[in-house]
């Protein structure tokens, strides 16, 4: 089946789709995106999303690519033709087509482009072991709360932390941890989640929003406050969270077993709530 994205306004197959190579996305990484998972046919977490993409759009003065209402109907349209049962979904919006010129451009029409993947996301393979990450200096710039397509630094992490055998790197800055490559960074002690404060320095991840409010909803202690490497390595348990991982055991850090090297008790038990949410707003959407 041949896959179908999205891309200014047309639905076309993956091999017809094209962007000018003047493109800001291209030129400069000028851009923001987003990440929606798909349950059961469904998304979900969707409107957090939005509020992001909203979020982001703003922070780099930046118009919608179409009008806001339209665009979660332009998503749902594009898993459909890809017939998308379990997933992701990820759009990005640049700042359009322009002569290379570092100030912004005026009046010029941004660029929309979406696909679609199919992973599991519920059934996680991973889950059952858990995954080790290892800690990278953080040399990112300093709007990392914006979800910007400029990610060389992430990328330039995320192939360390593989060339060492490692599933994620834990950015470090002044030996506190900030968020992992691409995802949230937690920590569990004495039965209390710990996990940076939201500002500039680390992303605003949807996912840490929703381990927040479950904590808050199921009385599990949660603090928000910096760790340093050093509590990692002596924590009971950790974990991370992503749109395509939703909540992974993390079992190591830096070769340091987490507690007794396997998933903890904790992190499965939010994983479940969590998962159980996801899969309650994918029924509802169903009706």
């Amino acid at each position: 089946m041949t896959q179908i994205v999205y891309i200014n306004g047309e639905f076309v197959a993956r091999e017809k789709a094209t962007v000018s190579v003047f493109d800001r996305g291209y030129l400069f990484g000028d851009g923001v995106y987003e990440v929606i998972p798909v349950i059961r046919s469904a998304l979900v977490d969707k409107a957090s999303a939005m509020q992001r993409l909203d979020r982001s759009l703003a922070a780099v003065d930046m118009a919608w690519p179409c009008a806001r209402a339209a665009c979660l109907p332009i998503l749902e349209q594009l898993r459909s033709l890809n017939n998308i049962e379990e997933g992701l979904i990820y759009l990005q919006v640049t700042r359009g087509v322009a002569d290379r010129d570092f100030a912004y451009p005026l009046d010029t029409a941004t660029t929309f482009f979406a696909f679609t993947s199919s992973k599991k996301i519920i059934e996680n393979p991973l889950l059952e072991s858990g995954v080790e990450v290892v800690s990278v200096a953080d040399l990112r710039w300093k709007r990392r709360d914006i979800k910007s397509i400029s990610l060389l630094a992430q990328c330039m992490a995320k192939q360390q932390a593989m060339s060492l055998g490692a599933f994620e790197a834990w950015l470090v800055e002044d030996n506190l941890v900030t968020e992992g490559a691409s995802s949230s960074a937690f920590i569990v002690k004495d039965n209390t989640i710990i996990t940076r404060e939201l500002s500039s320095a680390i992303l605003p991840g949807i996912r840490r929003m929703m381990i927040i409010s479950l904590a808050d909803q199921y009385d599990i202690k949660l603090l928000e406050r910096p760790f340093s490497l050093e509590e990692a390595c002596a924590a009971d348990e950790a974990f991370l969270s992503s749109a395509g991982n939703l909540i992974l055991p993390v079992v190591a850090v830096d070769g340091h077993r987490i507690g007794s090297g396997r998933p903890g008790p904790i992190t499965l038990h939010l994983r479940k709530l969590y998962v159980d949410m996801l899969l309650r707003e994918a029924a509802d959407a169903a009706h």
